[in-house]
C-alpha cells in the first residue's frame, strides 16, 4: 500500500489537506541548523533529557530558570565545569533537581565541543547527516552522548528542526499496521525497520520525514 492512502486518511481526520499541513512540524534547513548556536543544542539536548519520564510543562515552565541557572549553556565551559557547580546545582530551585540529569550537561557539552572541532559547529554536523541515515545520527548521539537513547535523541533533533521520524505509540502502531516493523519497540531492529519504510515513503511522495512520521501517527486511533 503507498503512503498516499495514509495521507488522504490522515487528512480525512484532520478535516482536510489544510488541516492536516498546518500540523506539519517546522523543518530547518541546512543554512539553519548550521547557524544556530552550539549553546541552543546543548540547551536543547538538556531540555530533552529533563522531560523524559517527566511533565513536559514543568519543564518548559521552569525553562526560565534552567537558562539562568546554567548560564546560558556555553558548551566551552560546561565541558570542564568543576563538580562543586554541579553540586550547587543539585540545590537550585530554579530548575529540577535532579542530580542524574544534571551531570550530563558537562557529557553532552563535551561532545558538542568535540564534534565543533572537527565540523566547525555542532549544527554544521547535523546539518551534514542525511536523514535517510537518520539511525546511524541516533546511534552516535546514544554513543557520545549521555542519557541520549531512547526517544530523548529523536525528540531533540524534532525539536531543532532536523527533518526526522520519532517513533511514538502511534507511530508504531502504524508502522506495525503497515506491516513495516515486527521488532521490539526501541530496539535496532525496530529503528532499522522504521527507517526503511520512511525512506521508500520519502522516495514516493518527496515529502519531509517529520512530516510523514506526523502524518502516520494521526491515523492511529
Amino acid at each position: 500500500m503507498g503512503f498516499q492512502s495514509i495521507y488522504q486518511q490522515a487528512a480525512a481526520r484532520k478535516g482536510g489537506e489544510a488541516a492536516l499541513q498546518a500540523l506539519m512540524p517546522r523543518v530547518a534547513t541546512a543554512d539553519e541548523l548550521a547557524a544556530q548556536g552550539d549553546d541552543r543544542y546543548l540547551a536543547e539536548i538538556t531540555r530533552c533529557i529533563f522531560k523524559a519520564g517527566f511533565v513536559w510543562r514543568v519543564i518548559d515552565n521552569k525553562w526560565p530558570g534552567f537558562e539562568a541557572a546554567f548560564e546560558g549553556f556555553v558548551p566551552l565551559y560546561w565541558q570542564q565545569v568543576p563538580p562543586d557547580v554541579l553540586e550547587a546545582l543539585a540545590q537550585d530551585e530554579r530548575i529540577v533537581r535532579n542530580m542524574q540529569k544534571i551531570r550530563t550537561v558537562p557529557d553532552n557539552a563535551r561532545m558538542i565541543v568535540e564534534v565543533a572541532q572537527t565540523h566547525g559547529s555542532f549544527g554544521a554536523f547535523l546539518a551534514q547527516w542525511p536523514s535517510s541515515d537518520q539511525v546511524g545520527l541516533l546511534q552516535f548521539l546514544k554513543r557520545e552522548g549521555a542519557r541520549l537513547g531512547g526517544n530523548s535523541a529523536q525528540y531533540f533533533l524534532r525539536f531543532v528542526g532536523w527533518d526526522g521520524f520519532i517513533l511514538s505509540g502511534d507511530v508504531i502502531a502504524g508502522l506495525r499496521r503497515e506491516e513495516r516493523l515486527d521488532a521490539s519497540p526501541g530496539s535496532k531492529k525496530a529503528l532499522v525497520q522504521a527507517q526503511a519504510a520512511f525512506n521508500d515513503w520519502h522516495q514516493e511522495t518527496g515529502l519531509p520525514y517529520s512530516h510523514l512520521s506526523r502524518i502516520l501517527s494521526f491515523t492511529v486511533d
